[in-house]
């Protein structure tokens, strides 16, 4: 079931960039857990902002290929601190974070080409 709106998804893309963000701070994370954790906020920042959807600015991306983006990305983001070994607190928020991204993913309308809702 398809219940986000290209305009609920740019919505919730921000919010990420915020979580990214805010993590290394609000959870303690240190090192190249952090630094990834600010790297994802920028690369999530950019793909959203050249999106072609009323939440992107310059419009570049199709939204379908933001889509394509993020159902890599989810799952990348779940074996991450495995293969760089984060633990405790690092490990669960990746996995968290890219779980998220997942069920985002899994119910938003990526087919809606206006990208306009």
């Amino acid at each position: 079931m398809k219940i986000l709106t290209p305009f609920l998804h740019g919505l919730l893309d921000y919010v990420t960039v915020v979580i990214f963000l805010v993590a290394p701070t609000a959870l303690g994370l240190a090192g190249l857990a952090a630094v990834v954790s600010y790297a994802l906020a920028g690369v999530h920042l950019l793909m959203t902002i050249v999106t072609n959807f009323r939440l992107g600015v310059i419009k570049l991306v199709p939204f379908t290929l933001h889509g394509w983006v993020e159902r890599i990305v989810g799952p990348v983001l779940v074996i991450l601190p495995f293969i760089l070994g984060f633990e405790n607190i690092a490990r669960l928020f990746y996995i968290a974070m890219g779980v998220i991204i997942v069920i985002v993913g899994v119910l938003t309308n990526y087919a809606n080409e206006t990208a306009n809702q």
